[in-house]
């Protein structure tokens, strides 16, 4: 009988039992001299006993605002020493933080805003063309929930941040929290339009980021570059968490990812691990600076977000000096990382898989129909189940139990195979999502946003290769009639402002039906193929 598609990463390294905030306090007992942070482009450093003073000051704040465990506290922010501040102060305090995508605009925050119930918001006053603040004040009225915003950098936050700290309340608000208490909320892009927010615990994500960061061989000597946001799995668990659970260094190189930033930043802190997808790792190799920057400190990283180039990969370990690189997946949904390759695993396992799974994590591959576990080798839906699935979506149950089933197991919407040895790949995607560099998106949450435009009477949007960020959104569009013509530009400038950057499409046709089956079903499909050929992305396509 053929081996089935089943593994389960069976570890003798136990999980952790703590909560965020009682691991950073022993971590700063533990080494409390030992650099924690650096944020480089504010010109700050602190140490594990400097940042946990920092948090508690922070957990001081909130709990004399009133804030409870399980009360929802946002952070919509780019990357900085204050958004880490408050990811601490609210697991110590247990409240619940909801991070909001930096390049969310109204449409999107009054969404995350009201279906969270956010009480307290922390905001950055702007960032880039992000006029935050006028955002805030344009919502404010559709988002009642809403108690207060602090924007960092203002007298509200420098007060906030010096609250006197009182030990016995904060001590005691910290014993009466549990591991498994929700702590996190993230924002997936929803098939059915709008995103949902998965929720996750302590256990979830404290665990994921601790055995990231083993299958990475950190200790406390490591000092890991994280230019990936926040606001993600990829920045606040397997960057944040990660060197938490081993007592290592955060760098934060800029704001936002800056190339140069960032190369300048692993340079000049000597940083011995970088994170990055795939976009980011060529942007740094491409970036004129590249050969005046020593990089040599490099030993390891961690790229993910979407397929890696062969010719990209062999150039991060030969000429950056990744010799350990690891290559990560996963969704916001399994906190995030359910396999990852092995410092030891060969080079072409490390751009032909996505590894083998994780530490304490089981994976299947099942067939959609029947939901049987397939032979090895055989494609199917890539499922997945442990310590690090979701509690569930946030006020959504019913969209809880179709991802999550009765046995536990959640159904990622991946196609993907296992071989004999249990390594894993991807070979395609079951929910039409698009990864545009990193960002994943679902048409329909983007389709359901141009019924809005009074000229569109119909809408499907379906992913194209791109050279550059691996895929773009091409939107189809039938018109009401005696519309005027509706082209690229237009449509973008109808979406700039309402929608994040990543959503909105780069290519628009105008058509007068699309390809249907004999049931009405939309064939996206060909709707994919002949974008290809209307738009002459033939090369694009044969690269991605």
């Amino acid at each position: 009988m053929p081996e089935l598609s089943y593994a389960h990463g069976a570890s003798a390294t136990p999980l952790l039992r703590d909560t965020i905030g009682g691991l950073l306090r022993r971590v700063a007992a533990e080494h409390p001299d030992r650099e924690a942070v650096v944020s480089c482009e504010q010109g700050v450093r602190l140490t594990y006993a400097q940042l946990d003073a920092a948090v508690d000051a922070v957990a001081c704040g909130l709990l004399a605002r009133g804030i409870a465990a399980g009360d929802r506290v946002g952070v919509w922010a780019p990357n900085r020493l204050e958004w880490m501040l408050v990811q601490y102060a609210t697991a110590k305090v247990g409240a619940i933080l909801v991070n909001v995508n930096p390049a969310y605009r109204t449409h999107e925050l009054t969404y995350a805003l009201n279906q969270s119930g956010i009480r307290l918001l922390f905001s950055a006053p702007d960032f880039k063309t992000s006029d935050y603040r006028a955002m805030v004040a344009e919502v404010r009225a559709d988002t009642p929930a809403v108690e207060d915003v602090v924007f960092f950098g203002d007298d509200d936050w420098a007060a906030l941040a010096a609250t006197p700290v009182d030990a016995e309340a904060l001590a005691q608000r910290l014993a009466g929290l549990d591991p498994d208490d929700p702590i996190n909320i993230q924002y997936t892009s929803g098939t059915t339009g709008n995103p949902k927010g998965a929720t996750l615990s302590h256990h979830n994500i404290l665990n994921n980021g601790f055995f990231v960061g083993e299958l990475c061989s950190y200790t406390h000597a490591d000092r890991i570059a994280v230019p990936v946001p926040f606001y993600h799995c990829f920045g606040m668990v397997m960057g944040n968490l990660a060197a938490l659970s081993h007592g290592a260094c955060v760098v934060i190189p800029a704001a936002g990812f800056d190339p140069t930033a960032t190369l300048r930043a692993v340079a000049q802190e000597r940083c011995t691990s970088l994170y990055g997808v795939p976009t980011m790792f060529i942007a740094m190799l491409a970036d004129p600076t590249f050969p005046e920057h020593d990089l040599t400190s490099l030993r390891t990283g961690i790229m993910a977000g979407s397929p890696c180039p062969t010719e990209v990969m062999r150039r991060v370990v030969d000429e950056m000096h990744m010799e350990e690189v690891s290559i990560a997946y996963g969704m916001t949904e399994t906190s995030p990382v359910s396999t990852q390759t092995r410092r030891d695993d060969p080079l072409e396992r490390r751009v032909g898989s996505i590894g083998r799974v994780g530490p304490h994590v089981e994976v299947k591959i099942v067939d959609p129909l029947t939901g049987l576990t397939v032979p090895r080798g055989q494609t199917g839906e890539f499922c997945t189940r442990g310590y690090s699935v979701m509690r569930g979506y946030w006020n959504d149950p019913e969209k809880t139990a179709e991802a999550k089933d009765d046995a536990g197991w959640m159904h990622t919407g991946d196609l993907a195979t296992m071989d004999d040895e249990g390594y894993l790949n991807i070979v395609g995607r079951s929910k039409d999502m698009v990864i545009r560099g990193g960002e994943n998106v679902y048409p329909r949450e983007v389709e359901e946003f141009l019924y809005t435009h009074p000229d569109v009477l119909d809408a499907q949007v379906v992913g194209v290769p791109d050279a550059r960020y691996g895929e773009e959104l091409c939107a189809w569009l039938q018109l009401r009639d005696g519309a005027p013509a509706l082209d690229a530009d237009a449509l973008r400038a109808f979406c700039t402002g309402r929608l994040a950057h990543y959503k909105i499409p780069r290519y628009v046709l105008v058509v007068d039906a699309f390809p249907m089956t004999v049931t009405g079903k939309v064939r996206k499909n060909v709707m994919r193929e002949e974008s290809v050929a209307r738009l002459g992305l033939r090369a694009a396509a044969a690269t991605a």
